[in-house]
């Protein structure tokens, strides 16, 4: 049968259609790209780590060889096999909620997203794992019914293999359609490839999605819901070739952190500046800074208020100003603490502790604090603790940004101990440190205003500085979303289920 079989999917009205069910695949039709690997190779990065990703790698050209000229459900095996042959049930299920959704909602296809979402019913049929795309299509999609190949498991790990009736492609597809809508028709279908033919003839109406001409990703402003908070270590889409790329620089670019993190921990402020420039960290400073607080017996420090990308802020605001200052976290490894070249101070939760501990660390000089108490990766500002607007008047906000172009260097399920060297360990990561102006004394807390009023205040200057919105989520937030806990230190148990997380 021949691809003009079907019209184009640019053919197809979306008025009208809140009563219609829409059946459609995923990769190459939902989605831009044709190619399920780099989410493979994402879930193996992230539950297997390094050996699992080459594994995956090295069997990557056997896979593509069967895909392309023996079957796809081949291909899509060795595939399954080779990412999750022995992996926990949870740590897959984890990874397809906090690291996925990123990169999934980063290539929507325009087209079939138009057509999608203008239906009140929606279904996806696909190939890939279920267990794999469900919570994306579910929690940000607004997906009712996910059909996708089903994954073996015993006794909580998943064996590699697929389930009966094997890999949902062709027939299976059509088969998995009629299970699902007995003698219901859904109204549309939507597929690209001619293994989508036996479930698009099932539709009253079908429309497929060619691969060219190529066309720009859905925009995140018409996504049903951002995303803002992910986890995950890789910053883009690992195909094959980057992937491979990865592997090499791992060991290079670890060695290069190390070096960069001595020079952090070893040399003298003043130098570190000059030194990571040398060593290919780039910092720009933008603003006035203060300058450093007199000696005098009444006077206290400044309390810069830094919104939080990395745990490596105070140190870069530290770089910026060329003398340490010291920083109080909410929570950061004895490793990170160990090789700081900064005086960190932890918090203990403890409204009035906490509060007595800042003052006596102002009245030995300028002190640095990350208000929003954990990172937060995209354009967003999280909700300003409000503590550090009692404390002085003597307040100076700091707009943080950063980019990365290989590992991010924040994670909320793995090891934070490793945050600083994944960050040291892009080729040519940045930092911009930018000063703002001192808050005035009348927007102070001392000439009548709440701590709460110059919290959102402050927020509000740095999210404008940076162009970023403002949120009310808090760190509890992120870490249920995310890892399943409220974040804080050993917490065992889930509080949330699965399904009743928030969008990561």
């Amino acid at each position: 049968m021949a691809i003009t079989s079907f019209p184009a999917v640019v053919k197809c009205n979306s008025t009208g259609r809140e009563n219609h069910t829409v059946v459609a695949d995923m990769d190459g039709t939902l989605l831009r790209g044709r190619s399920s690997f780099p989410y493979f190779a994402l879930v193996a990065f992230e539950v297997g780590g390094i050996l699992r990703l080459l594994f995956l790698l090295l069997l990557s050209p056997l896979a593509g060889i069967l895909y392309y000229f023996v079957s796809e459900s081949a291909g899509i095996k060795v595939l399954i096999f080779a990412t999750y042959a022995g992996m926990k049930v949870s740590d897959i299920e984890m990874v397809a909620r906090a690291v996925l959704p990123k990169f999934y909602s980063s290539d929507l296809h325009p087209e079939s997203w138009r057509v999608f979402s203008a239906c009140g019913k929606r279904c996806v049929l696909t190939a890939n794992p279920r267990i794999m795309v469900e919570a994306f299509l579910k929690d940000f999609l607004g997906t009712d019914l996910v059909l996708g190949t089903e994954i073996c498991t015993y006794k909580g790990r998943a064996t590699g293999f697929a389930r009966q009736p094997g890999i949902l492609v062709g027939k299976n597809k059509a088969d998995a359609l009629k299970k699902a809508f007995g003698e219901a028709q859904p109204e549309l279908g939507l597929g690209d490839r001619h293994t989508d033919y036996p479930f698009l003839e099932l539709c009253k109406e079908s429309f497929v999605v060619p691969a060219k001409p190529e066309v720009k990703a859905v925009t995140t402003d018409k996504l049903p819901k951002p995303v803002i908070f992910h986890d995950g270590r890789l910053v883009q889409k690992p195909t094959p070739l980057l992937a491979l790329l990865t592997l090499l620089w791992i060991p290079i670019g670890f060695l290069l952190a190390c070096l960069r993190i001595a020079a952090g921990a070893l040399l003298p402020m003043p130098l570190v500046y000059y030194a990571f420039w040398a060593l290919g960290v780039r910092v720009t400073v933008k603003g006035t800074p203060p300058p450093p607080p007199t000696k005098s017996s009444d006077s206290t420090g400044v309390l810069f208020i830094c919104s939080h990308r990395t745990l490596l802020d105070p140190i870069f605001l530290s770089t910026a100003l060329g003398r340490p200052i010291p920083a109080v976290t909410y929570s950061v490894s004895r490793l990170s603490e160990l090789i700081s070249p900064i005086k960190t101070v932890r918090l203990n939760r403890d409204r009035v502790k906490d509060a007595a501990m800042i003052k006596k660390l102002l009245q030995e000089g300028d002190l640095v604090i990350c208000p929003e108490g954990t990172t937060c990766r995209e354009p967003f500002l999280l909700r300003f603790s409000a503590l550090f607007a009692e404390l002085t008047d003597d307040l100076v906000p700091v707009a943080m940004l950063n980019s990365m172009s290989m590992f991010h260097g924040t994670t909320a399920r793995g090891w934070k101990g490793m945050d600083p060297f994944y960050f040291f360990m892009n080729p040519s990561p940045a930092y911009t440190v930018t000063f703002l102006n001192k808050l005035p004394k009348e927007l102070t807390c001392s000439s009548g205003k709440s701590s709460h009023e110059v919290a959102n205040y402050i927020q509000r200057v740095i999210a404008a500085t940076l162009s970023y919105e403002c949120t009310s989520f808090t760190r509890k937030d992120k870490y249920r979303a995310l890892a399943g806990n409220d974040g804080t230190v050993g917490e065992k148990k889930p509080l949330l289920k699965p399904n009743k997380v928030m969008g990561c």
